[in-house]
């Protein structure tokens, strides 16, 4: 996709909402400088139509499925090391 930043919200805007994606992987020529670009000049415009966030909620992947964090195995190797000394 190429065109103004306007041109650009609009098709990724077209594809999202009759289902033809629900994502966008980015690749750019340049970087970091394609990056900027798009993340100044698309992105605000993505969020001023709402179809883009403009906040996440705090936490982790983790956090938000509600897992368990898992036990630390390094902490455990130093206790059972004490425990044997």
């Amino acid at each position: 996709v190429a065109g103004t930043p306007k041109q650009i919200a609009d098709q990724l805007q077209d594809w999202f909402e009759v289902g033809a994606a629900d994502g966008f992987n980015l690749m750019f020529p340049l970087l970091p400088e394609d990056w900027i670009n798009f993340a100044e000049q698309v992105v605000p415009e993505l969020q001023r139509r709402g179809v883009f966030p403009t906040e996440y909620a705090a936490g982790t992947l983790r956090d938000r499925f509600g897992l368990a964090r898992p036990a630390n195995r390094f902490a455990e190797q130093r206790a059972n090391q004490r425990a044997v000394s």
